[in-house]
């Protein structure tokens, strides 16, 4: 099959792997443009595009695909199908068009539920227990065609939305690849989404990963799961910011919302509802990661001290 594949992050390279392990013809990647990155902003180019240029395979890098320019250069290259794995852009309708046989979408999540940019980072967030896959005809809606093939997977207990990203991906790459091996057939059964059922993942932004310790430690620890790898929960303590990796639910205390609580090498903090969230990992500002027994042997906290803005 002839095939213009859209991606752009890590998430998208196995299943452009996949495609070319099976044979199809990679026409054309498109990508987001090369961002700068690190401390000396050098400009790297996306995973997907990486891929392609060691493949040698065309790619194109446009900054909108709402311009004639763009239609028309997909519609040069003559595409069966349009593969879509985290591109990072919305298809307009005349590229939608352009396929004979469709706009596949490989989405991770189970829709309806968590359409939108960070679907894997919003169920983490949300306490959910189950993740997996769809792929889906590309309609104009935001994540709204009909879904084709679904895989799940559990969510464990202290899985971050990185984790579950890499677990992610390969499932998605084996979907895709199933997906097309049926739709060559001719034997795929599209699903209409309920939209009732639908929910919006929105992108991550830095503020919102700003812990508010009056909420209770489960809703905090997944939030803390969620946002790793990035924007990283933070709090602040003496008006520097602290980074949070990870956490673990710990019963609960009596205590302030804030409150630390240093105790045999371990430290927890006093949540909504009188839960406690113990801190595994963190990060001072302009310093490294590290374990709390490691960050503890430089660090002391005096009875009462708490986290949060009020700590500034």
């Amino acid at each position: 099959m002839r095939i213009v594949f859209m991606g752009t992050p890590d998430f998208a390279v196995p299943c452009l792997e996949t495609l070319l392990q099976r044979g199809h013809e990679i026409c054309g990647v498109f990508t987001q443009p090369d961002k700068p990155k690190g401390r000396k902003y050098i400009l790297t180019p996306p995973p997907v595009k990486e891929l392609a240029l060691q493949r040698g395979i065309p790619v194109y890098q446009p900054k909108t695909l709402r311009n004639e320019e763009s239609v028309e250069c997909i519609r040069a290259l003559a595409p069966d199908c349009i593969v879509v794995v985290a591109y990072g852009k919305i298809l307009p309708k005349e590229i939608l068009q352009i396929p004979p046989m469709g706009c596949i979408n490989v989405h991770g999540s189970l829709l309806p539920k968590y359409r939108g940019a960070a679907p894997i980072q919003w169920a983490v967030i949300n306490g959910e227990k189950m993740s997996g896959v769809t792929t889906m005809f590309m309609a104009e809606g935001l994540d709204t065609g009909d879904m084709l093939l679904r895989t799940e997977t559990e969510i464990l207990p202290e899985e971050t939305a990185g984790e579950l990203f890499d677990r992610l991906a390969p499932m998605g790459a084996e979907l895709l690849g199933k997906t097309l091996e049926e739709l060559e057939k001719g034997s795929l059964h599209p699903e209409k989404q309920r939209s009732e059922e639908a929910s919006y993942a929105p992108q991550l932004s830095k503020d919102m990963a700003d812990l508010d310790w009056n909420e209770q430690a489960d809703v905090l620890h997944n939030r803390i799961r969620g946002m790793n790898p990035w924007p990283v929960a933070y709090t602040f303590y003496k008006g520097q910011m602290l980074k949070i990796y990870s956490s673990f639910v710990a019963g609960n205390r009596d205590g302030q919302p804030g409150e630390i609580i240093q105790e045999k090498g371990r430290l927890y903090v006093c949540c909504g509802g009188g839960s406690l969230l113990e801190l595994s990992e963190l990060q001072c500002q302009g310093k490294k990661r590290m374990q709390t027994a490691d960050f503890l042997r430089g660090h002391s906290f005096a009875p009462g001290e708490r986290f949060g803005a009020s700590s500034e």
